[in-house]
């Protein structure tokens, strides 16, 4: 496909599915994973035997347990019958060792997994693994079956935070990110970081003012030979030796760039360095300079394992270029795709949860505006006949679906207790009191009748709502439109500064109370009608940003 005909990709499903039958061989730059675990249970609770039918890829919003049942079995079956040797023989040994539990279910599905992200990256491609020592031990065995041990590059650690108390053990402060190419070949563009105070300090001013330090000129030889003759009067100790040629070293030499004794014998760490020709200090394996998000960031959008941007921005400047591809299986709350816009990045995100979805929509247009680039949802209804299919497969997917599409948070998970009738809301904002308003949603995907309009307006006086909307799958009757009309109309305060909020008739605006909406409707293009003057609490707004360019210089290994 032409550059110029890409279009960027949101789809909702089940991620081996959608790799299998939507993304090409070696079409993918750079993945980027951080795949649901219940990290947070005890090891009792890990390897405890687990039986059971629901599929494995039906995780709830922000429910991150794997189950063993007749999905993970099934799973199991391919990967031995049909999948690489290695990791056939891999995930055999696993589960002599572990049995038939939550952990092994995880496995297996990630194994799964793994293979296809190992076929959609191009051979320049780097996968990078984001999980915690729960299971980063047994996610590595797996990973090295499927890419090899050989393109293992990095086990990188991000300290997340400074303190988590444990009694009887450590405070688990880190993430491990586990950082894999295709090949021997891959793309790297070099991250420098800054240098601290301390750092700095370090350096001189020479006769001209430019701040300097020593380099040491020589390397370890314990065993070897190389570089060991003395240069100008100066003999490297018997465990090293001179690191460079010593055509190399004269010509320092000859520049004024060597640094010397009293004696004006080289110094071993006589490299004259200046500090303005040094953009920092290149990126190591542990990463403790970015902070997990405050509770009162901006950036926190209520996800619970958001992670940082600025870890995302580090991965992706790494190792891929502007244009290049960037997915992320495990998409949540869109962090991923997020920063891959802004760094002008092509992507792909695929996630479980019509909800994800929805959050991640949000992301995308309140962060960007009129500058995001196109995209498209694949794999969400687009028409009554599939929004039907969806809820008779899933209605807890089906009402997120709905939610989604009049920008209504849902008021609980597939989780929930006694149904209160209120399945989302809408916060808003018409007056100068500082007070939001509510709007509940009722998503109906069965038959419906006027009882059920009758008994939405009992639930809107009880939650002290202002509008109460009503979504159906079915056509409304006429008595559900004439027990909906009974309500009367919400008329809004007056907002300073909103001239815009009065009619033409210079009266203000009134809204039905209760409003009736069809899946149909929806899809055409109809919302809930009410004041939108000033901001609304619904969502959580991301903050505005702005593209940026690619400054790193780009090296294939």
């Amino acid at each position: 496909m032409a550059d110029s005909e890409w279009k960027n990709k949101l789809y909702f499903g089940d991620n081996l599915d959608i790799m299998r039958e939507h993304i090409a061989d070696e079409s993918v730059d750079l993945i980027y994973l951080d795949p649901p675990f219940n990290s947070n249970a005890t090891y009792n609770v890990l390897f405890a035997e687990r039986n059971g039918t629901q599929s494995a890829a039906q995780i709830a919003a922000f429910d991150d347990t794997w189950h063993w049942d007749m999905k993970a079995e099934g799973t199991y079956h391919d990967i031995v019958t049909d999948g690489p040797r290695k990791l056939a023989d891999l995930i055999q040994a696993l589960r002599s060792f572990l049995g038939q539990n939550d952990m092994m279910a995880y496995l297996v599905m990630m194994a799964a997994r793994f293979d296809e992200m190992q076929r959609v990256l191009k051979t320049t491609g780097s996968l990078y693994l984001h999980c915690d020592p729960t299971a980063s031990h047994y996610l590595k065995l797996l990973l090295d079956a499927v890419f090899g041990q050989q393109n293992f590059r990095n086990e990188i650690v991000w300290q997340r935070t400074n303190v988590h108390n444990a009694a009887g053990q450590y405070g688990r402060i880190h993430d491990v990110l586990l950082f894999y190419t295709k090949g021997t070949r891959y793309l790297w563009n070099t991250i420098m970081l800054p240098y601290s105070p301390a750092q700095a300090s370090r350096y001189r001013r020479d006769e001209q003012g430019r701040l300097y330090t020593g380099q040491d000129l020589t390397a370890s030889r314990p065993d070897s030979n190389s570089g060991k003759f003395e240069w100008r009067g100066t003999m490297p100790p018997p465990s090293r030796g001179w690191g460079y040629t010593i055509e190399q070293l004269e010509k320092w030499w000859a520049e004024g760039r060597i640094l010397t004794k009293r004696d004006k014998t080289p110094r071993m760490d006589g490299l004259k360095v200046y500090l303005d020709e040094m953009p920092g200090k290149a990126l190591q394996s542990v990463w403790t300079d970015i902070p997990r998000i405050p509770n009162t960031s901006p950036e926190r959008l209520g996800y619970p394992t958001q992670k940082p941007e600025a870890l995302l921005e580090r991965i992706i400047r790494a190792s891929s270029n502007e244009d290049d591809v960037i997915l992320d299986p495990f998409c949540g709350c869109g962090t991923t795709i997020t920063v891959a816009e802004r760094l002008s990045r092509r992507w792909i995100g695929i996630d479980i949860t019509h909800l994800a979805i929805t959050l991640m929509r949000h992301r995308l247009h309140d962060s960007f505006g009129e500058h995001l680039a196109p995209y498209e949802v694949i794999g969400d209804p687009k028409d009554p006949s599939s929004a039907r299919a969806l809820a008779e497969q899933d209605r807890y997917q089906f009402e997120w679906w709905a939610l989604g599409k009049v920008a209504a948070r849902p008021a609980h998970d597939k989780k929930k207790g006694a149904d209160t009738g209120v399945d989302g809301i809408i916060n808003f904002f018409d007056d100068d009191s500082g007070k939001a308003k509510k709007i509940i949603v009722q998503v109906k995907s069965g038959h419906v009748t006027r009882s059920q309009i009758g008994d939405l307006k009992g639930i809107m006086d009880r939650e002290k709502a202002s509008i109460a909307a009503f979504i159906t799958l079915e056509q409304q009757t006429r008595p559900m439109i004439e027990e909906a009309t009974t309500a009367g109309f919400y008329e809004p305060g007056y907002f300073p500064g909103a001239e815009e909020f009065h009619s033409a008739e210079g009266k203000r605006p009134r809204y039905p109370r209760v409003q009736i909406l069809t899946i149909k409707e929806l899809l055409e293009g109809k919302h809930i009608d009410y004041p939108r003057v000033a901001f609304d609490l619904t969502f959580k707004k991301a903050e505005r940003r702005g593209k940026t360019d690619d400054a790193e210089q780009t090296h294939l290994l």
